[in-house]
Order: C-alpha cells, then structure tokens, then sequence
C-alpha cells in the first residue's frame, strides 16, 4: 500500500489513493449553470451531502450573473463563506487549481452538440462530467401538479400556461403558479419571492426578462411564486393552492414532481425537439404534446414534427393549437416605418429570428422594418456580437439597471415612424419611449380535438376525493 501509494501522489492521485484505500474524504465538484436549474440541483442534492464538496458554480448564458457567490444563508452551514460563482471561461483553471473531481451540467436550451463539447473539455482536464436525472431532483408536492414545458425557448410555453391556469380557474381550482427561476439580483432575497400584484415586481427589483413572465399572470389574478430555495417554494405555494401550476422556463424540465405535463414544441423548428438539452426530455415525458403556431407553419413543417413526435413518444396526446396575434389600431402599422421590439430570450439563446411582432409588421402592411442594430448602444449592441443570428429586431433584453437604459438609448436613436413591442410586459412602466407605439399580444387557440380542456378534465390524479 505505500508503496502504491507514493507512486499515486508523485503522479497527483493521492486523492484517487484515498479514495480507493477507503479514508473518508468529500468529492470536489464544479457545478455549471445559469442562475436556475444550477442552484436547485445544489440544494436538493448537495447542500447536506457530505461526500460532496461544491468548489463554485460557473455562470453563462444570462450576462452579469458571475462575480457573485451563493450566499451562506442559503448555502448551509457547510459553506459558511458561501460559494463562489464564476465565469464559465474560468472553468478548465478551475478543475486543474482545485483538482476537481466532477462537474455537473445544470443549465438548458442547448444542442446535444454543445452539451458533448462541454463535456470533452471537461473530461480532457482530467474531470468526470455528470446530466442529473428527472427524478433525483424533481420535488413531490401534497397537492396536483401540472407542468408547462417546451422544447425550446420562444415555443409557445407562456401562452400555454395562461390559457391552462383559465381552465383551471374556470373549473373552480385555487390556481398558484410556479415558475422556473430567474435569480439575477440578490440571492438571499429572492429565495422564496411571492407576486401578488403589478406594483410587487417593481418593490423585488424584477429584471425585464421576469417582468415578462410575470406580468401576464398578475393581470389574469393569479399568485406567481419564484426565487431560489424550491423547496422552501413548494411548501409556501402548496398551503394556497388546490392546483400547482408549473411555468416552465429556458425549456428546462420541472422541478417538482408532474402529474400531468405538458410540452409545447414549435414547427418552425422541426428537429430542435430531438436535438436539444433538455427539450427531449420533455418530449420524451409528456403526457401531452402541444403543436403551436399551426397557422403561420408551413404544412410540410408540421407534417413533420407530427412525424418526429409519433416516434419518440406515441403515447402522448397531442393538440394542435395557434398562437394568433391581436393588436389595437394595427391600421396605423400601414405605410409605416416601424422598429420591431420582441421577446429577448427567444430571439437570444432561443435562436429565433423574429417573432409576433415581425408578423404582426408584415401583416398589416408596414412599409418598412427598420433594422435598430447600428442604432444599438452599449450592452444591447452586446447582444447583437453575441448573437448574430438575430435580424433586423430589437430583443427586449434587461437583465440590469445598465442594459435597460441601453434599450432605452437604442429605441431612441432608431429613425422610424412607430415603434411594435411585441413583449408581454409593459415596457413604458421600465423605460421611457417618446415615439409612436403599438402593443402586439397573443394568446393560444386550440384547432380540434383533443384539446387542452378535456384532457385536463380527463386527468384523475388532478381531481382526487376529499
């Protein structure tokens, strides 16, 4: 054994030596995320465990995120320092300096072909690389989950759970919504956040991007519940709900355990439901498979995706539904030189190129787009370098305090007759736009049968007996 020994540290395995001789000694992981799903796999599975020890979180994906540290209040009395969280760049460093043992993906909508580069490097600094499965982090609620979830991100999702909590409100359930997190401020603050009302989102500091998916639900009347500690979330949302209603983020899996889930998948990107993380596994485990944007989809297209859904989950049901546009005075888009504002997230990592607001241009006869990206300044110019697919579109990014006055330059710099914001929140409460403006919404529409109602109505672990 020493002899062993010796020849294992000379070469830095006397960790492996340890291990092997059975001395007990914590493994070192990295876990990688975006500010989400990385925090949620800590605490459900490594915040108490001590044959782990979390070295740091790596941050990409969502700008600024990095520099922080998971604080202690959170992190539990094994870390009393909290942790670190660092630039995802810093990653190879940071294996060979802390010599870790395991890195553990935690982020979503990526490319299988992304997730096996990660994990090459990953494995080439000498580390082993680790996909955390559904059911080790899915939490079980004492009360109905339904779970909204998509392939992608820009799929559809957000008018899906709308148009599920109205079923659900309409059947007499006392509805709390959940939705996946998006941490960016002060982490001790958000860990448990309960929105009640619009003036909330302003007091918790909400960046555009949770404005976005909040805002919508707060003006139907229902609860939103985020933050960081999903536990801790769960039991809070549970004591005022008959029903849970899980909003999907980032096409990321739930976090708490579904009994029925629901995947939202989009025909303008036939192939992106088998081919991205975690988007496939959503597929895989829906119990009902949504198509949507049925009516702006080539034919072929659908055909297609309808094609790829029967062959990897023909148990699912699957609706078919349309996400048509609605927009007050569109007579005024007529002849007009527009700047179309949209979604950030689905124009960003969400690779879309245009949105509601592209079509709702197109359809009402504006003369001309105007392209905003040599109006952009600062952070929003940023995005366009980091995101050069997206077109002649501004993306309602506002992650911070800077980036939102950035957007709020950009609009005013753009030379045009009208401005088409195609984001769910109101923009003129977080910036100000001193041009001619229009809203686009839309909302889900299902085309035949099934449809969401009688499958929800169908479901009877949703209703159980008192």
């Amino acid at each position: 054994e020493d002899g062993i020994r010796d020849a294992q540290e000379s070469r830095g395995l006397g960790d492996v030596y340890k291990r092997q001789v059975g001395e007990t000694m914590a493994r070192k992981l990295v876990i990688m995320g975006a500010a989400g799903r990385d925090f949620h796999n800590f605490n459900v599975l490594y915040r108490s465990n001590p044959e782990v020890q979390v070295a740091a979180f790596t941050a990409a994906q969502i700008p600024d995120i990095e520099g922080r540290r998971y604080p202690p209040v959170l992190a539990g009395p094994r870390y009393p320092e909290g942790i670190p969280i660092l630039a995802e760049s810093e990653l190879p460093a940071l294996i060979e300096k802390n010599r870790i043992d395991e890195v553990v993906f935690s982020y979503s909508d990526v490319s299988h072909q992304y997730v096996m580069e990660r994990a090459s490097e990953v494995i080439a600094c000498g580390a082993g690389f680790r996909l955390i499965g559904s059911r080790e982090s899915m939490l079980q609620a004492r009360v109905p989950v339904i779970a909204v979830c998509a392939v992608r991100t820009g799929c559809g999702k957000s008018q899906t759970t709308r148009r599920v909590a109205e079923i659900l409100k309409k059947a007499g359930k006392r509805t709390v919504v959940v939705r996946h997190p998006m941490p960016y401020g002060d982490l001790a603050a958000q860990r448990v956040q309960r929105f009640q009302n619009i003036e909330d989102l302003e007091a918790q500091g909400c960046t555009i991007e949770e404005m976005e998916e909040y805002e919508p639900h707060l003006r139907l009347g229902f609860t939103v519940y985020a933050g960081v500690d999903y536990q801790e979330i769960l039991e809070r949302a549970q004591a005022e709900a008959d029903v849970i209603l899980w909003d999907g983020g980032n096409n990321d899996i739930p976090f708490f355990k579904p009994d029925l889930w629901i995947t939202v998948t989009d025909p303008h990107r036939v192939g992106h439901e088998l081919s991205y993380f975690p988007g496939r596994v959503n597929l895989l485990k829906a119990d009902v498979v949504l198509i949507n944007k049925i009516d702006t989809a080539p034919p072929q297209a659908i055909d297609a995706l309808r094609d790829n859904i029967r062959r990897v989950n023909p148990r699912a049901a699957v609706v078919d539904a349309a996400s048509p546009i609605f927009v007050q005075a569109a007579a005024a888009i007529a002849g007009k030189r527009v700047l179309v504002v949209e979604d950030g997230p689905t124009l960003t990592h969400g690779e879309m190129k245009y949105g509601a607001g592209v079509l709702a241009a197109r359809k009402y006869g504006a003369a001309q787009i105007v392209d905003p990206r040599a109006f952009s300044r600062g952070k929003i110019r940023r995005v366009y370098e980091s995101y050069p697919h997206i077109g002649a579109v501004l993306p309602a990014v506002g992650y911070g305090a800077e980036q939102i006055r950035d957007l709020e330059k950009t609009i005013a710099a753009v030379d045009c007759d009208l401005v088409i914001i195609a984001t769910p929140v109101d923009l003129t409460r977080v910036i100000r736009i001193d041009k001619p403006m229009l809203r686009v919404g839309y909302e889900l529409q299902e085309l035949g049968k099934p449809d969401l109602e009688e499958l929800i109505a169908g479901k009877e672990t949703l209703w159980p007996s008192t």
